[in-house]
């Protein structure tokens, strides 16, 4: 029994294809947990070849991660043959990801003489979509949406022939004749003639906006050079400041546009395709609102031939493709949320009759250096699972809010939903339960426990408790940063250490917005060591929504409220609001998310928040070529004091650059120098400030030659927490608690 990536990778016809090579006899066939049985039968010889050629031939998309041998009874086998599935589950496996069209594919495509000429769905053995299309496991064309459409006599040819490596047994093969068809109308359902593929160029080039239906969803394609096109499509998305993403053709035409390293480079060509933020070029003849006020742009490749095809038609070979989806919903799948949810945005869309079965937002990447960091898992990564160090019961994760991600436990195994939202829209959290039931109805998880955040404000927790009382588990709390803490613990499996854990904010156990912490943790206990200064939170979240009135909070420490309301710039009747609230107690922050809010109002890099950690990304930016100045933020008792920062801005007045620099770098300076007083081993460092490239420096420059950890596998930010909760249910003894 083979389990691992083994279904939808061309396992089947590489394991019959070696079978004949080395005269053993027997069969292969996909199991019902996604993993592949294998009977061989043949003297010593044969089968040592089997094992040798398995190892040396295995294909590139597969991954072994357990090989079971075990003696059968003798029976006799006239040929290998491969096997109908069966829906026995032997051994868990990985459901396949989607992977981008491959260089066999796309030069059938661009073939004058092969029968795939601009086929815009090409696909074989080893690429393709995979989990956007998958019904259910085991991988067969019936248990996904390409079922509704059977292969022709020349794709059934390919599919029985056994010398055919990358068609024989590949069960998403098709071709113009069988396969999806494409279609461009307006979005009055108007049918626009002529080639969709080339009218689609054309439209785009005359300055209209499209939605394109891709592999798990749709984007919105506009002209990326074209100032007043881009600020049109801000306007119809109600985005005002939100970076979009930039297709291209190719990585060299990317380095027309940003600067790339040899790590940027491999992640735009690998397989997954994500999404790769990257330092822009002063020369770039991309339109400036793409990303205002950033100093890196969003760049991917396309990943199927339609891309391909479109991409080579229009300026530059780049488009703009940003999520097909009303500003905070989820991205349409289909062509009645497009003509719904899209109207007045889209002037026309381009889309296929293959249903998408898997809603998969692109994946998003950032590399600090060699660092590697995962801003959104989806396409390319998800569902793959993540191994923990220990078995749990099985058990299942609805994550936090924003940003988020679920996940089921099965053994060692964290199998992961992709991306989907903030669920405090009840679409999203819709989009989140439709997710986890995948997970569980494909792998035949039932669980015992259910795990959420301790926070009593998430609209998620409903939805916990659902789950709670559908399959009468437990319902267990984990603390916001220690599951931030555990995310890092579970890739690296470390199970104590110090964690260093800095976001946005978090229910913290004392009842205050937890969100700049240092943390001892051993197994599923831990300990609150250290944290950023208490700062009066009157009003709690929406100050997140004004950096401005967040300045006012951290003034109003040293500051008569009158000047604090003048510096912050907030209108006298807010100061006197303000004044008041803080004179009462109330709530508190400790939020690293905050802070860096605060000190980017008082740089003036952003005043309001128009998207999720908007104000510190700006300021990072803001910090590009900055000198790091004198600056110390010291530890008092717990706690470390940012609110000198604010006292060290108004006295010294540095340069903007310096300044933004200063204040991040001496941040995470005075955050491992406090983590360092716990002696550690290892610095676990997460939660969504742990991106900031000066905050990271400030750490290892001066860590003292201990290693600093962040995730990769999963976002350090909120997206990576139903992993931390998934490993806290394998380290506490949840049926004790």
């Amino acid at each position: 029994m083979v389990s691992g990536l083994v279904q939808g990778v061309g396992f089947r016809p590489f394991i019959y294809r070696i079978a004949t090579e080395s005269n053993v006899k027997g069969f292969v066939r996909n199991m019902g947990g996604s993993e592949v049985e294998i009977v061989i039968q043949g003297g010593k010889r044969e089968i040592s070849t089997f094992f040798s050629l398995f190892y040396l031939k295995l294909p590139a998309p597969a991954r072994i991660e357990s090989l079971r041998v075990e003696g059968l009874e003798e029976c006799k086998f006239g040929e290998f043959r491969i096997m109908p599935s069966s829906l026995d589950r032997r051994e868990p496996s990985q459901i396949p990801p989607d992977f981008t069209v491959c260089d066999d594919c796309l030069r059938e495509v661009l073939d004058q003489r092969n029968r795939r000429y601009r086929y815009p769905f090409n696909s074989c053995a080893y690429c393709g979509p995979r989990f956007s299309m998958i019904m259910a496991i085991p991988y067969d064309r019936e248990n996904t949406s390409m079922r509704d459409f059977p292969l022709c006599e020349h794709c059934s040819g390919e599919y029985s022939n056994p010398t055919d490596e990358r068609r024989f047994d590949a069960q998403g093969i098709s071709c113009p004749i069988c396969g999806p068809r494409l279609f461009l109308e307006d979005l009055s359902g108007e049918r626009v003639e002529g080639d969709p593929i080339l009218q689609t160029a054309k439209l785009l080039s005359e300055g209209h906006i499209v939605a394109v239906k891709g592999v798990g969803g749709y984007h919105i394609a506009v002209n990326p050079f074209n100032d007043d096109l881009v600020k049109e499509l801000r306007r119809r998305k109600n985005r005002p400041e939100k970076p979009f993403a930039v297709m291209s053709i190719s990585t060299s035409v990317v380095s027309r546009y940003a600067y790339l390293s040899r790590e940027e480079v491999e992640a735009l060509e690998s397989p997954e395709r994500p999404i790769v933020l990257l330092r822009k070029r002063e020369e770039s003849q991309l339109s400036k609102y793409i990303s205002p006020g950033l100093d890196r742009e969003g760049f991917f490749l396309y990943y199927t031939p339609l891309h391909y095809l479109i991409l080579r038609e229009v300026e530059g070979n780049s488009l703009i493709m940003t999520s097909g989806n009303k500003h905070g919903y989820p991205m349409c799948i289909d062509e009645k949320c497009v003509r719904e949810k899209l109207k007045g945005i889209a002037d026309y869309v381009l889309y296929h009759n293959r249903q998408i079965v898997n809603r998969v937002d692109d994946s998003v990447m950032k590399f600090t250096g060699s660092r590697r960091h995962l801003l959104r898992r989806g396409r390319g990564f998800a569902p793959l699972w993540i191994r923990l160090r220990r078995i749990g019961l099985p058990g299942l994760a609805i994550g936090a809010e924003l940003g988020n991600a679920g996940g089921v436990l099965l053994g060692d195994k964290a199998i992961l939903t992709q991306y989907v939202g903030d669920t405090d829209r009840v679409d999203n959290l819709v989009q989140l339960e439709r997710s986890l039931d995948f997970l569980l109805r494909t792998y035949g998880v039932a669980p015992k426990v259910v795990i959420t955040d301790k926070n009593p404000a998430y609209q998620s927790r409903r939805l916990a408790r659902k789950y709670a009382e559908r399959f009468s588990a437990q319902l267990v709390e984990v603390q916001h940063h220690f599951a931030h803490a555990l995310s890092v613990s579970a890739e690296r499996g470390v199970e104590e250490g110090i964690a260093i854990t800095i976001d946005g904010v978090g229910y913290g156990d004392d009842g205050n917005a937890w969100g700049g912490e240092i943390l001892r943790f051993r197994g599923a206990d831990y300990s609150r060591e250290f944290h950023l200064r208490y700062i009066p939170y009157p009003g709690g979240d929406v100050n997140a929504l004004k950096p401005r009135r967040m300045l006012a909070n951290f003034l109003g420490t040293f500051m008569d409220w009158e000047e604090a309301g003048k510096v912050a710039g907030i209108p006298p009747e807010e100061v006197v609001v303000l004044s008041n609230l803080n004179r009462r107690p109330g709530l508190l922050t400790s939020s690293t998310g905050r802070f860096l809010d605060a000190v980017s109002a008082y740089l003036g890099v952003c005043h309001r928040r128009t998207y999720e950690g908007e104000p510190a990304i700006k300021l990072e930016a803001a910090a590009k070529g900055g000198k790091v100045l004198d600056l110390d933020l010291p530890v008092r008792g717990r706690e470390i004091d940012t609110v000198e920062a604010f006292k060290w801005l108004v006295s010294h007045d540095p340069p903007l650059a310096d300044a933004a620099a200063t204040v991040l770098y001496r941040l995470g300076e005075a955050l491992v120098k406090a983590a360092l007083r716990l002696n550690p081993d290892v610095i676990l460092v997460s939660g969504g400030a742990a991106v900031n490239e000066y905050i990271l420096k400030g750490m290892e420059d001066n860590s003292q030659g201990i290693r600093v950890v962040t995730p990769s596998k999963v976002p350090a930010g909120d997206g990576g927490i139903a992993l931390g909760q998934l490993n806290f249910s394998t380290l506490a003894n949840l049926e004790g608690l």
